[in-house]
């Protein structure tokens, strides 16, 4: 949706199902003709085709949509203009999914969402009975929705098929990855095998011709036999490995490579938080009440509907934010990272060396040495943050955390513009963490890893243990 949109939402959700509004008005006037000049066959035509376009099943489904992604609470007489940039986005996806389209097609629909709406997308495309395509990075609701996954390999540039979710597409690829590995190793003890014999046979040959007089012709010829063999195996090596029978070495794929290291020593009580209350300037209070502590290694998701006051209960653990009521304590020693949603904390002038330099000092070739681990090479390191994609701009704020040696971790959708590998990395270097985490996500699969979670929800909070 365009800044300056001067739709407001509930004209938008009706822009959705405009031919749907159209064949009720046909057939509403349709039927006000049938008590004067009985037009029954127009009425029956356009009942119809009401009928045909869902009729008003259809109708009913667009407060179903708007509630299931959180969006029912949103003054339908407010401009699109006004809404946040996340109501957009769930804004259209609200009128793609009541469009029904024959295929439908979501790029990262999960993006956005919390976790009531996510379980409401899932069950709505699982239950949808037309086409889906699905560009996502989230293995949960990919897992949930769909019965067939398209790798685009950057190795070999096709598109290969995989029947199945994507756990089932990613165990699929391990094997296939260790086949080949196998196949190729396999290959290459044939070829040194080979090489190892042709040179054997070149050798005794040429030792054999050396030994030899002009009064031994029957050496001479067996000489000259042992190089013909050493010569018709080394061409015969030469079409095997020009042809379509060789296995090229698999290119393993340079991961990130994320590592928070030991955490810094601090106290054992990390963070208290005595019965806050928050509420910003002349709106209701988000949260009452909050009570909690965070002790050295204990790792905190904190989860709920979008705009329960999550990432406000984050920056208020930051310091950026301060209490209307009750008090937040750092313990002793704590060094805080923060991780920020909207990534904002990058300074957007800055190429991405100069940001690792700010951050800690060292020599440029130490630096250029780091970032390779964050998957940025060569010339690449000149690029200005504002340049960089949102998931170059993530992987650079991980790379900030790494350097700046941290015991407690806050961590606002940190995972959102990362591809599938880089967050299952991301989640491996969390566990290997021994410090404090606190998380805002929403991605399923990554929440596993954490046992505790705080809910907010409708202005309380409820911690609970196992993921509620």
């Amino acid at each position: 949706f365009a800044n300056n949109d001067e739709r407001t939402l509930e004209e938008v959700v009706a822009d959705a199902q405009s031919d749907l509004h159209q064949a009720e008005a046909d057939m509403q006037a349709a039927a006000e003709q049938l008590g004067t000049d009985h037009r029954v066959d127009a009425y029956d035509a356009a009942l119809t085709r009401f009928e045909a376009l869902g009729g008003y099943e259809r109708l009913a489904r667009a407060d179903k949509v708007l509630d299931g992604l959180g969006l029912a609470r949103t003054e339908p007489g407010m401009p699109v203009a006004q809404l946040s940039g996340g109501q957009k986005t769930r804004l259209g996806l609200a009128t793609l999914l009541l469009h029904e389209p024959d295929l439908l097609v979501l790029d990262e629909p999960t993006n956005h969402l919390d976790l009531d709406a996510l379980d409401w997308l899932e069950s709505f495309v699982t239950a949808y009975p037309r086409s889906v395509l699905i560009v996502s990075h989230d293995r949960a609701f990919l897992d949930a929705t769909v019965s067939r996954v398209l790798y685009l390999d950057p190795e070999s540039r096709t598109v290969l098929s995989y029947v199945g979710g994507y756990s089932a597409f990613s165990e699929a690829r391990t094997h296939e990855r260790e086949r080949l590995q196998d196949t190729w190793r396999h290959q290459q003890d044939y070829v040194d095998r080979v090489q190892h014999d042709i040179s054997r046979l070149k050798s005794e040959a040429r030792s054999i011709e050396m030994s030899t007089t002009a009064r031994q012709p029957g050496l001479r010829k067996f000489a000259r036999r042992k190089a013909a063999v050493a010569k018709s195996r080394e061409k015969k090596l030469e079409r095997f490995l020009a042809s379509d029978e060789r296995v090229e070495r698999p290119k393993l794929r340079w991961p990130i490579n994320l590592n928070f290291g030991a955490p810094p020593p601090g106290g054992r009580a990390m963070v208290r938080v005595e019965d806050v209350a928050f509420s910003y300037p002349g709106q209701p209070p988000l949260f009452r009440h909050v009570s909690f502590d965070l002790r050295f290694g204990q790792r905190l998701a904190l989860v709920g509907p979008n705009g329960a006051g999550k990432t406000t209960l984050l920056r208020l653990l930051e310091g950026k934010l301060t209490p209307t009521h009750g008090a937040i304590q750092l313990g002793a020693g704590v060094r805080l990272g923060v991780m920020a949603q909207e990534q904002e904390t990058l300074d957007h002038d800055l190429t991405v060396l100069e940001t690792v330099l700010k951050e800690r000092p060292m020599s440029e070739q130490d630096a250029r040495s780091f970032l390779p681990a964050f998957l940025f090479y060569g010339d690449g390191v000149f690029k200005r943050v504002a340049a960089c994609s949102l998931g170059e701009r993530s992987r650079l704020q991980l790379a900030r955390l790494v350097l700046r040696g941290c015991n407690l971790l806050l961590l606002d959708e940190p995972i959102n513009h990362l591809d599938v590998e880089a967050r299952e990395h991301f989640s491996a270097a969390l566990d290997a963490f021994d410090g404090t985490v606190v998380v805002v996500a929403h991605d399923r699969a990554f929440l596993r890893g954490f046992r505790r979670w705080l809910e907010v929800r409708d202005g309380r909070v409820h911690l609970s243990d196992g993921g509620g």
